[in-house]
């Protein structure tokens, strides 16, 4: 890649990250969703600032782009107090860790991303960290060796992870609020983009929002990508409104179907049917065939198809699902006739 493409590539995910950021919410009140975890939120942090202590440590799991990483960022605004925010394969040695633990203020939310690609051996030191809120040093070598303690300001870790069963169990049983986050309604969608467009000063019809809505598999930070994409489309073609009509035309233009699939999730639906007969096939067949990660088919592709019965996961492999073969337009014993999109 050239330095001018690479330049442009990064400025262009600098925009991205800017504008997913400015559309955030920044209260648990502005927050849409996820409403049983949101309440148990509120009242434990009303019950922290009382007693005048840190939040319990919380981790948060469920597929990407439901907004962990917001909610770690609302919940430190909500306590007052500043956020330092990491994430796990940035985390290489231990001293890495131990740096930042021993610089964290009294009641400081600490922020790890990607908790379960910790290393083991920087897994280790927030053991006693969460615990006791006091970290070992090791020094000296074979029978001279010395541990001296270092102890801590009492903080709070939030981890938020997309692969919570890769957590080992010593930390896992160290968070004291675990929370799932799930696929969103098409009714809490539809807020989702009705409040960022507002904040955007776009214009949008009811039903312009929930048909980006229906396509944004049911995920937050997909709709406001696709709001993105719309806005642009409405502002060329529309005077800027979203109607129904043009928000259909626009996301269609962009690959994604009126059940939210994109290319890859046809391609992937379509590999196994035409390729495998419908399966059970392995993950690392597919994404060989695919020219894919295997991480990226199963924390970005499979999640929601998993979710809406697209393909069933069996001790075999993975399975067509029937809802994939009717939106495919094809039959049970038509598996193996598919054609690649």
């Amino acid at each position: 890649m050239s330095p001018e493409k690479g330049q442009g590539k990064e400025a262009a995910e600098k925009e991205e990250r800017r504008f997913v950021w400015n559309l955030r919410p920044r209260t648990l009140n502005e927050y849409i969703g996820q409403g049983r975890m949101v309440e148990n939120l509120g009242i434990a942090v009303s019950a922290a600032r009382e007693r005048g202590e840190p939040l319990d440590h919380i981790l948060f799991h469920g597929p990407p782009g439901l907004g962990k990483t917001t909610l770690a960022h609302i919940l430190a605004s909500e306590m007052g107090t500043r956020i330092t925010h990491t994430s796990g394969p940035a985390l290489e040695k231990p001293v890495d860790m131990v740096g930042i633990l021993s610089n964290l203020d009294f009641g400081e939310v600490f922020f790890i991303d990607e908790v379960h690609r910790l290393p083991h051996a920087v897994e280790e030191y927030l053991y006693s960290a969460m615990e006791d809120f006091q970290v070992d040093f090791v020094y000296g070598k074979g029978a001279y060796a010395k541990t001296l303690p270092y102890q801590l300001k009492p903080f709070t870790l939030i981890g938020a992870t997309t692969r919570a069963g890769l957590l080992s169990a010593p930390l896992r049983d160290r968070f004291g609020m675990v929370y799932y986050l799930d696929y969103y309604s098409l009714e809490e969608l539809t807020q989702v983009v009705q409040r960022s467009a507002s904040l955007l000063g776009v214009t949008v019809p009811e039903e312009g929002a929930a048909e980006i809505a229906r396509r944004s598999r049911g995920t937050p930070r997909i709709a406001n990508r696709l709001l993105r994409r719309v806005r642009d489309y409405a502002q060329v073609k529309e005077g800027g409104v979203i109607t129904l009509d043009i928000a259909r035309e626009a996301l269609t233009r962009e690959g994604v179907d009126g059940a939210g699939l994109d290319r890859l999730d046809r391609l992937y639906l379509n590999v196994v049917v035409e390729r495998y007969g419908g399966g059970p096939v392995g993950i690392e067949a597919l994404a060989a065939t695919l020219n894919e990660e295997v991480d990226t088919l199963a924390d970005v592709v499979e999640p929601f198809l998993l979710k809406m019965g697209y393909i069933v996961r069996t001790p075999g492999g993975r399975r067509i699902g029937e809802v994939a073969l009717r939106h495919l337009g094809l039959r049970p014993d038509e598996a193996g006739q598919g054609r690649l999109m």
